[in-house]
């Protein structure tokens, strides 16, 4: 099966920038000091509402009528109701199983925060803090968890298969992503031991993931496993004797190659996507399975200004006042860089458009100009994303 799908984010696992409101009248930046600047009762009250709205059984129905065939679903650590003062949220993704096998979607389960964190990004639940590697405990955690998971959900018709961990941050990328800048710590004694997470830590801990979940799962059923951002070391690994159905995940973003130092126009975009992104995918292709989990359309161009890496208002980046391009130079522009990721993507096992949907208001607050293009529903509405043609 060629993949195409979309990421459900912000739904189980919350991110600031994509629901602001859902933060309002605190100064939390990620879902970590969330329910510890709230009382019991808001935050109980705003995490159920949430979940109960953001996803429902219209959305996957919606999913199909664009023809995709797969939903990414990231889950937290403690999704289990385990670790308070949060709630678990199992009986969503059960749900979620349901309404998939209704409408013939397939659900990749990706495991995206783990305790301790390991990226230091607010989407991994803990901003600036990266120390889960270091910490056995909170391993062999991870591992309970990702089995029970396997578990639950290993025979499921809906279940194409598991991610163990999301975006483990490597030294290869440690120093560009820049975590403790970007990402402040609030308590700075809980980062002192920050570290990337090492390269043949991740192999044994893929390893020991691996052996976890597939005691639950059918060979069918995919084991999927993250780059670490440091997409060409995994050749040798990827070929193991003792694993069966596994598919390496890259993210790849435009924001990304603009930190890269690509140039903020259409012809740079396409040549990095091509000379860059298509180039690598299909080299790594004749080892492995290899699909892009998370991509989108937006970009620095588009949004009138440097993003600075995807950085917003929340960053303290100012946006614009009025749109740089017209609605037809806007669609133009973004049909040509879907169309170049797409071809890309489809080098390999295929893709999930990150993010289905974000709760932003980019028609009456300007700041936001360019940022619909991180949401799929959006840009199919517009014409951005060709999904008649996926």
């Amino acid at each position: 099966m060629q993949i195409k799908g979309v990421n459900l984010g912000n739904w189980l696992v919350l991110e600031k920038w994509m629901s602001p409101a859902l933060f309002a009248g605190t100064t939390a930046e990620d879902e970590y000091y969330l329910p510890r600047q709230l009382s019991k009762e808001v935050y109980e009250a705003r995490i159920k509402v949430h979940r109960s709205e953001y996803i429902t059984e219209r959305d996957f129905a919606i999913i199909k009528s664009h023809h995709m065939n797969a939903v990414r679903i990231p889950v937290p650590y403690f999704i289990f109701g385990d670790c308070p003062p949060f709630i678990g949220c199992i009986e969503e993704l059960d749900k979620a199983f349901g309404w998939a096998e209704k409408y013939e979607l397939q659900i990749l389960i990706d495991l995206h925060t783990v305790p301790g964190s390991q990226n230091g990004f607010d989407n991994g639940g803990l901003s600036g803090v990266c120390t889960w590697a270091s910490s056995r405990e909170n391993v062999e955690f991870t591992l309970d968890l990702l089995e029970k998971l396997a578990e639950r959900y290993g025979n499921r018709k809906g279940l194409l298969g598991i991610e163990p961990v999301n975006e483990p941050l490597t030294e290869a990328a440690w120093d560009s992503f820049n975590i403790e800048e970007r990402y402040k710590p609030v308590d700075k004694e809980m980062a002192k031991n920050n570290a990337p997470v090492p390269m043949e830590f991740l192999k044994q801990f893929y390893t020991e993931a691996y052996g976890r979940i597939r005691k639950h799962m059918t060979a069918e059923k995919a084991v999927v496993f993250h780059d670490g951002f440091n997409f060409s070391v995994w050749k040798d690994f990827m070929q193991k004797e003792e694993f069966e159905n596994i598919i390496l995940d890259t993210h790849q973003y435009l924001m990304m190659a603009e930190i890269d130092g690509c140039p903020q126009n259409v012809e740079g975009y396409v040549t990095y996507v091509k000379e860059k992104y298509e180039a690598s995918i299909k080299e790594m292709a004749q080892y492995c399975s290899v699909i892009c989990g998370e991509w989108c359309l937006f970009n620095s161009l588009v949004c009138g200004h440097d993003t600075k890496g995807g950085q917003s208002v929340l960053n303290g980046i100012e946006g614009v006042e009025k749109e740089s391009y017209t609605p037809e130079e806007k669609k133009e522009i973004y049909e040509e860089l879907a169309k170049v990721q797409l071809d890309a993507w489809n080098c390999g096992k295929g893709y999930f458009y990150w993010n289905y949907k974000l709760l932003l208001d980019t028609v009456n607050e300007p700041v936001w100009i360019g940022w619909d293009s991180w949401d799929f529903g959006k840009s199919a509405a517009q014409g951005w994303f060709p999904v008649e043609h996926v």
